[in-house]
């Protein structure tokens, strides 16, 4: 079986300031063929930069995007054709299984590379965003261990931007008499972390909700233990939040972040009453362990 795209094209373009960043992106939905998806996103560089991109399933008009780069002080749109791509067949071979400590993440492509004795997770390709197959996931399941290697036993965790929610589900294995709760901002993530769940036989143990931040009724907490794998900005700005949210003592693992910003989000968390209990770099990517109190 596969899952092969038609050509796509994406429109890529960079400009300072968020508002006029997201105003090129509002005015891009008015074009025509108007673009099937829209990103508006800091680049978390320090440069002060907005990447505004387009997703197109019909060739963008190149005069539109060019009078709309001019008129916003914008650059001039990177215009780029994907060809015909059997997308899962692509992740498949980039998708190697995983191991941080005990825990092994995987596709089901890899069944027969599952070894005894570890705390196996599925993850099918077609549903790979998250994984554990990136330096920010794999720095959380390590932290994970550690925790449990201090013997540490939550009775209530949360996953916030849970993604595929495959954190939560290593938090439910081991510890299965906690309350889990995983929350994304993205409803089909949050599909996605139910259709995890059912795979790995987990339907109904794991509670999914979509929700921005904290901002849900089953995140009022308090929690022993947070996982926030999301991106700088975020998680500077939810500090506070997420210091009403973890108990006294409790544990919160913060990832998503490069190596240079850790420092940055690290003091944020000790303005809001956490202390740094460790730090793990994985190439580009830095996890922190902060404990409250």
């Amino acid at each position: 079986m596969t899952d092969i795209t038609p050509a796509t094209w994406t429109a890529l373009t960079t400009l300072p300031g968020r508002d006029a960043a997201e105003a090129l992106g509002e005015r891009m939905e008015l074009l025509d063929p108007a673009p099937d998806g829209l990103g508006v996103f800091e680049i978390e560089d320090g440069s002060g930069l907005w990447e505004v991109g387009g997703y197109f399933t019909e060739a963008p008009d190149g005069a539109a995007l060019a009078l709309l780069a001019a008129a916003f002080g914008a650059k001039p749109f990177t215009v780029s054709e994907l060809p015909p791509t059997d997308w899962v067949a692509e992740v498949r071979r980039e998708l190697h299984p995983v191991e941080a400590g005990r825990f092994f993440v995987y596709g089901s492509h890899d069944a027969d590379r599952m070894p005894e004795g570890r705390v196996a997770l599925l993850i099918e390709a077609a549903m790979a965003f998250g994984t554990g197959h990136h330096g920010t996931t794999q720095g959380c399941l390590l932290a994970l261990e550690d925790l449990l290697a201090e013997g540490f036993a939550p009775g209530a965790v949360a996953d916030v931007g849970a993604g595929t929610a495959v954190l939560a589900m290593a938090a439910k294995r081991v510890f299965p008499e906690a309350h889990v709760v995983a929350s994304d901002i993205d409803a089909v993530a949050v599909e996605v972390a139910e259709a995890n769940l059912r795979v790995n036989g987990m339907a109904g143990t794991v509670d999914c909700v979509e929700a921005a931040g904290f901002d849900h009724a089953a995140l009022a907490g308090p929690f022993d233990l947070v996982f926030a794998n999301i991106l700088k900005g975020p998680l500077v700005e939810m500090a506070p939040a997420m210091a009403g949210a973890v108990a006294p003592e409790g544990r919160a693992i913060l990832s998503g972040l490069l190596n240079a910003q850790a420092d940055e989000v690290s003091d944020a968390y000790r303005a809001a009453g956490f202390r740094e209990a460790g730090r793990r770099e994985l190439g580009d990517w830095t996890t922190l362990l902060m404990r409250r109190g």
